[in-house]
């Protein structure tokens, strides 16, 4: 099933009769289940109209990796997945940049890793052995994994990771199939639902192992941004002000997100759990935000050292470098 987001509207030039500077461009993308994009809450606010922009919602994502596989891929203009994801792919020789954060980690919005009440789990030195539910592999909370083991002296590679949808992370805990449900901070919605039946405790959380940091960005190809500046400017300022609004305005936020799922045909009532986007004011990124997963995967040896700069890997724009 193919969306259609609303996020173009006619210019001032449009309506005197008078032809565009540039064609409008259409912008593909692959949602997330259970969440709403700050590109896709930019459209419905309005931000993109007359910038010659349109979304077009052609499905949904299996995780970060996969929307960076068909950005590649080209079936689509943008991806969205965790910066350690994205920095793998442009190391492996997609020309990707780091538009803007898709969410950042901090005491509101954070992965959260839960285990039933009566779990003999309770710190990170527990979960050696135990098997762990993850939407996806090689993303975020993988990373976040591997960190915490790393931190505490233990092999990286010590707890069992399996790939289990959003939708099903508080079934596979409740029914035994896993030990640990991590929910990530992308799926605070999730996250709510679970904790309002009750029975669930966390051991640990992202923003313990990470600090306040990115958790994620929205990537764009440089072939793209380079034929379409102007919209490309005009996307990533739109979105960084949708990450605005949402801290300023969380409760017209979640109207927002329950009335796009609604018209998905998922579940509405989730948005009431949605708790930000984390991610710092004024929607830009800073270079540790990618410097820090640069370190961690030359570390572990996934890429050579010097492979990858974070000046170059960040989107800039016409407004010179990223907030300091």
């Amino acid at each position: 099933m193919t969306f259609h987001v609303r996020a173009f509207a006619l210019s001032a030039t449009l309506l005197f009769g008078i032809s565009p500077a540039s064609a409008d461009v259409t912008i593909r993308y692959l949602a997330s289940q259970g969440g709403l994009s700050a590109h896709e809450l930019a459209a419905e606010l309005g931000y993109f109209d007359g910038a010659g922009i349109t979304l077009e919602n052609v499905g949904y994502a299996q995780g970060g990796p996969a929307s960076l596989v068909a950005l590649a891929g080209g079936s689509v203009e943008l991806g969205s997945a965790a910066t350690a994801a994205v920095l793998n792919s442009i190391a492996a020789g997609n020309d990707f940049v780091a538009a803007f954060p898709s969410n950042g980690i901090n005491d509101e919005a954070q992965s959260i890793f839960y285990v039933l009440d009566d779990s003999p789990i309770r710190s990170v030195e527990d979960i050696v052995g135990k098997t762990i539910a993850v939407n996806t592999l090689g993303a975020h909370l993988d990373y976040v994994v591997r960190e915490a083991l790393h931190q505490k002296g233990l092999p990286e590679d010590s707890a069992n990771l399996i790939v289990v949808p959003g939708p099903q992370l508080e079934q596979v805990l409740r029914s035994g199939q896993v030990d640990i449900s991590a929910f990530g901070y992308w799926q605070t919605t999730f996250t709510g639902a679970a904790l309002k039946t009750g029975g669930l405790r966390a051991v640990f959380d992202d923003t313990d192992v990470l600090g306040e940091i990115a958790g994620g960005f929205i990537v764009l190809r440089r072939d793209w941004i380079e034929a379409h500046p102007a919209e490309a400017k005009a996307f990533v300022e739109g979105s960084a002000k949708a990450l605005d609004f949402a801290r300023e305005n969380p409760e017209k936020t979640r109207e927002i997100f329950a009335r796009v799922l609604a018209d998905r045909g998922e579940n509405a009532d989730v948005a009431q759990y949605f708790a930000g986007y984390g991610v710092r004011e004024g929607g830009l990124p800073v270079e540790r935000d990618i410097q820090f997963w640069i370190d961690v995967l030359e570390r572990q040896g996934g890429i050579p050292k010097g492979k990858l700069i974070a000046k170059d890997i960040l989107y800039t724009g016409a407004d010179g470098p990223v907030a300091n």
